[in-house]
């Protein structure tokens, strides 16, 4: 049906979290006919999940996503649509053919260094490899690495990861890029400290789903907003979530981006290649940066014991129709990006689009920082214009 032929009160573009979430709270909570147009063939965006064909293992498209949060409301809103397993995510890295519990915690300490150390003790170490630099005077990521956690263990476990993931050499990228590298001075190597953590349990793509499935709701997908644009009734209320400078033609420049490709492999004769879900490869002269064995998300599935499937990822600068993972934000990057945020400002006053979610505002967002953005967003935005009549105004990128 012609978008011109259905009556609407909200158009969203965009079906992942952030899109979803507005989508799901308009029309739930409001009573709103909302239309959410995807170019994709499938919802969901990045967090898409599919189970592989040979051997019915779930994996995510477009790499791996874990769930955590130790926001409340965030937490409560997601139960509403799917309950979580009892997963917590953990990493290990490896380094010269040896494996390490990550991030760099006692455990990995002492098996680096070869010796046991009390916290103390490794605190003291640590503070004495670091004391080659001064942070404040950093100037590149190499030395800024080193005056937070020495020279052996940045060797080991940042610099050669490091160039793989930005293909430059750290000497040569700013020290801004990294503010803090955690060390624990414990044998917690639990990935995320969050009050909340778990994966759903029917996987992302039936969250998704549910948070979809509403009367009011019409999803559209392989719909391209910008080929309709102009067959949408004028002023009708948008949230935009795709790129922000593709919104505006590009007029003040492509904003940069990092971007991942993937290598799905399924190997047979064995039902587990790793032992864990996601090993980093640390060595600059592996060319991935890390393998993901989606079996290990769901230990609690029945899948096969013969095979199973990797993913490696590979890190790189995005180009001009690559997907954007990552926003790099040179100082380049951020004046673009004032100067987009004002003719955003402009677009919401005059035509009442709102810019939202990873791509239109060009902030990197886990998963539950979209969805508390979009609840921002609803309570402050939509639901003021559509119950009292106030105007939509701002950009969700000031926020």
């Amino acid at each position: 049906m012609p978008v011109t032929d259905a009556q609407f009160d909200l158009v969203v573009v965009g079906s992942g979290f952030f899109g979803l979430t507005i989508a799901e709270r308009a029309a739930a909570e409001l009573g709103k006919k909302v239309l959410v147009l995807e170019r994709r063939s499938h919802i969901g965006g990045n967090a898409y999940s599919e189970p592989e064909p040979e051997t019915g293992i779930e994996i995510h498209r477009y790499g791996a996503h874990l769930f955590h949060t130790s926001n409340k409301r965030v937490w409560e809103y997601c139960n509403r649509f799917t309950d979580f397993t009892n997963y917590q995510h953990r990493v290990f890295a490896r380094y010269r053919d040896q494996v390490y519990a990550f991030p760099m915690n006692l455990a990995l300490i002492n098996q680096f260094f070869g010796k046991s150390h009390t916290p103390d003790e490794a605190r003291a170490l640590i503070a004495e490899q670091a004391s080659e630099f001064a942070t404040a005077k950093a100037e590149n990521l190499e030395e800024k690495a080193i005056s937070l956690i020495g020279r052996p263990l940045y060797e080991a476990f940042v610099k050669g990861y490091t160039a793989k993931q930005w293909q430059t050499d750290p000497t040569k990228l700013g020290a801004s890029i990294i503010s803090r590298l955690p060390v624990r001075y414990t044998f917690d190597n639990r990935y995320f400290n969050d009050t909340y953590e778990g994966l759903p349990v029917d996987g992302y793509t039936a969250w998704l789903e549910k948070m979809a499935d509403h009367p009011n709701i019409e999803v559209r997908l392989d719909t391209d907003y910008f080929a309709i644009r102009d067959e949408l009734p004028a002023g009708i209320p948008t949230v935009y979530t795709g790129p922000l400078d593709r919104y505006f033609d590009f007029s003040e420049g492509e904003l940069s981006w990092r971007t991942l490709d993937f290598e799905t492999e399924v190997l047979h004769d064995t039902g587990d290649f790793q032992g864990t879900s996601v090993m980093n490869y640390n060595d600059e002269e592996v060319p991935y940066t890390r393998i993901h064995e989606f079996r290990h998300f769901h230990p609690e599935r029945d899948y096969p014991k013969d095979k199973t499937v990797i993913v490696r990822e590979y890190s790189r600068f995005a180009e001009s129709g690559d997907e954007p993972y990552y926003p790099v934000g040179t100082p380049e990057d951020r004046a673009k990006l004032e100067r987009y945020r004002e003719l955003a400002r402009k677009e919401t006053a005059n035509r009442n689009v709102l810019f939202g979610g990873r791509l239109g505002t060009y902030k990197y967002l886990d998963m539950h920082m979209a969805i508390g953005s979009a609840l921002t967003m609803f309570d402050n935005r939509l639901t003021p214009h559509f119950v009292d009549g106030k105007a939509l105004s701002g950009t969700e990128a000031e926020d």
